[in-house]
């Protein structure tokens, strides 16, 4: 068994994961072998195992998952940089026709992982690479947030969305996030201003936290209607807004008429065209950087899945039951 793993494979559209055994693979030119600790659940994971979710280029049958958190085995020829026993994590994998994250090995480009902050457990450090590549994308890369900036998070109790709060206050500026009542107090457990998106319009709470000039900066992480709202929260001229759903059709008449800009984020470029990889693993020693400085953390969902519990963590996902983030772990810390 010694050339085998276990591994959840998705091996038709609408039917339960199998785990079974698989060859385990051998790294190639520049990537690392790693020992999966945990692997975390993602919506796109769930989504793809029904049969959606095109826009990954997954075919079934496949090993599914994007993040990782591990430990390295094996260097494959010209890897520099990492050693076996190195603790690492990265978006690495499950799109684009590469093996997932869900097996007990995965071979991964080593330009897609970074070395594990020491101040997080192998599930948080799995619960990390989609949601804060997509908030760093979008906050630094597209809208170069900076001090004294207004910035308005949409979904701030979400994946993506603790995160980018968490992100935009580390670089100076003053953080608002929308959610529903049950989310308030983790949003403000967070450092930001929370706003009931239900009890509030778009003008009233523009009206009360920027006397109606409008945010710097707003985030959408939700999509459809919230991005519509977004094109209404924005500051004129100068105010930029950002979505990572933005698949819509959406007018852009309320955007024009502010003079303002807008931005698409889309984090698995790299990994579906193997261009801008680098970036990735940069992006990902920021993580670990701010989660080292005790500046980022990430709320994981308090059970522990184990691999041959995957269906189960999948309907978690699909069904938004998780506290936080859901992540299966093989090897218990």
């Amino acid at each position: 068994m010694k050339h085998l793993m276990l591994a959840a494979i998705a091996e038709s559209a609408q039917a339960p994961l199998a785990v079974r055994h698989i060859a385990r693979p051998v790294p190639g030119k520049g990537q690392v072998l790693v020992r999966v600790h945990a692997a975390g659940v993602n919506p796109l994971d769930t989504k793809i195992a029904t049969g959606a979710g095109a826009h990954a280029r997954q075919p079934l049958p496949a090993v599914l998952g994007l993040d990782l958190a591990g430990t390295v085995i094996e260097l494959g020829e010209a890897v520099e940089g990492f050693a076996p026993g190195q603790e690492v994590f990265g978006m690495a994998g499950g799109i684009g026709g590469a093996q997932g994250t869900m097996a007990e090995y995965i071979a991964v480009d080593a330009r897609l992982i970074a070395s594990k902050p020491h101040t997080l457990g192998m599930r948080e450090a799995a619960a990390l690479p989609l949601v804060f590549i997509t908030a760093w994308e979008g906050l630094v890369d597209r809208a170069n947030v900076r001090p004294g900036q207004r910035v308005l998070i949409h979904g701030g109790a979400g994946g993506v969305g603790q995160v980018a709060v968490q992100l935009a206050k580390a670089r100076g500026a003053e953080v608002y996030a929308t959610g529903s009542a049950a989310s308030l107090d983790f949003i403000r457990s967070l450092g930001a201003t929370a706003i009931d998106y239900q009890a509030q319009s778009v003008e009233a709470y523009v009206e009360q936290h920027t006397a109606g000039e409008g945010f710097d900066i707003v985030y959408d992480t939700v999509g459809g209607s919230t991005l519509d709202a977004s094109f209404q929260a924005v500051k004129p001229y100068t105010g930029h807004v950002l979505s990572c759903l933005g698949w819509g059709q959406h007018s852009l008449a309320p955007l024009s008429f502010r003079s303002a800009t807008y931005s698409g984020v889309f984090t698995l470029t790299p990994l579906l065209t193997g261009k801008g990889r680098e970036h990735h693993g940069a992006i990902l020693r920021e993580a670990a950087a701010l989660a080292n400085a005790g500046q980022l953390t990430i709320r994981v969902d308090e059970r522990p899945f184990e691999l041959d519990e995957v269906n189960e963590a999948f309907r978690q996902v699909a069904e938004g039951r998780g506290k936080g983030k859901t992540v299966i772990q093989l090897v218990s810390e």
